[in-house]
């Protein structure tokens, strides 16, 4: 397929920049893939669309605070570094992207906190944005953590163009987060309230957790018609033993939903598909690329936001619930003004 055929009009009033008032009230879209009937729900009627013996599959990943706001040394220009993966933790040398890239050279030391309380050094250049750079700082790891965790804000996405507020910490970030590395939220999971998930498990869905950790690359933008010459971003993942039984238990029994929460959920379990069509442990970097045609082998149903046009998103989601019926009901959100993107509205693919 083309990328121009993933082109559509989003007026920017569908932009989400707040989350919902309560997670499980957002708006919901069913799409039936089998008839491309739609339906319009609240998040929280998802319940009805579950059964005893069904699965969803949770990306785990936490957001970490990415964002920091520094200066330069001498001039005492202001910076923004964007902290991407850590390189080494003994050496603490991380990927950063720095803005303004221009006045960001090797050798240049950077200043963060009030009381300067974090210095780095910027050791190499990756990208005309990218620099590779080494904290000075003589804690441990874990102090060092507790430091970003203070100086760092959370990474909000650059189309949400809004300072940071209190109340990001906590909804930018899934109830269920637990192993922290990733620098977008796995968005679909945050329409998930604790209340919603004990009456799924009530009735009798159970849940299994994949890790899988989001980098930038989410949101690079794909520059060639032809899609299968674009290149992904790698993004660590890990599938464990425990769960990968999990769901191929469920997969053994006819009739049952296997749901993937999420975009990378997907990413995630279509990168660690047996020869046998089943879930397999495991542990690595995934550059897996999905869009239309493909086949699916692991879930029958996912859950997933309004993406951007022209994402390798919108191109997964596509390929799951056929192109013609997701461009479809992407037309009918926008005329029934769901809203988009990371603090968005959900859509059901059954």
């Amino acid at each position: 397929m083309k990328l121009s055929q993933f082109k559509f009009s989003l007026p920017d009033k569908l932009i989400a920049t707040h989350p919902a008032k309560n997670r499980d009230e957002s708006r919901l879209l069913v799409l039936h893939k089998e008839t491309g009937d739609i339906e319009h729900k609240k998040f929280k009627d998802i319940l009805d669309y579950f059964d005893d013996g069904d699965i969803m599959i949770l990306n785990n990943t936490k957001v970490f605070p990415a964002r920091l706001l520094g200066r330069k040394e001498k001039t005492g220009a202001k910076i923004e570094v964007f902290l991407l993966r850590q390189l080494n933790v003994e050496l603490m040398l991380w990927d950063v992207l720095v803005d303004p890239a221009r006045k960001i050279r090797i050798g240049n030391k950077l200043y963060f906190g009030e009381n300067d309380e974090l210095v780095a050094e910027v050791i190499d250049n990756t990208t005309s944005r990218g620099r590779t750079i080494r904290f000075l700082f003589d804690g441990d790891e874990a102090e060092f953590r507790e430091m970003i965790e203070i100086l760092g804000k959370t990474p909000l996405p650059k189309y949400i163009k809004r300072e940071t507020e209190p109340e990001d910490k906590e909804r930018y970030q899934t109830i269920y987060a637990k192993n922290e590395g990733a620098v977008a939220a796995p968005t679909a999971g945050l329409h998930f309230s604790k209340e919603l998930m004990e009456r799924l498990e009530i009735k009798g869905v159970d849940f299994s957790e994949v890790t899988l950790h989001i980098g930038l690359g989410t949101f690079r933008p794909v520059e060639v018609e032809d899609l299968t010459k674009h290149k992904m971003d790698s993004e660590h993942y890990l599938v464990t033993d425990e769960e990968s039984v999990k769901v191929n238990n469920v997969l053994e029994k006819k009739g049952q939903k296997v749901c993937a929460v999420g975009t990378t959920t997907m990413r995630a379990i279509e990168s660690a598909v047996s020869a046998s069509a089943r879930l397999k442990p495991a542990e690595d970097w995934t550059q897996k690329f999905i869009f239309p045609p493909y086949d699916f082998s692991i879930a029958n149903c996912m859950v997933s936001n309004f993406h951007m046009p022209e994402s390798t998103l919108l191109m997964m989601v596509a390929a799951f619930g056929g192109y013609d019926n997701v461009m479809n009901a992407y037309k009918v959100a926008i005329k029934q003004k769901y809203k988009f993107y990371s603090y968005g509205d959900a859509m059901l693919i059954i």
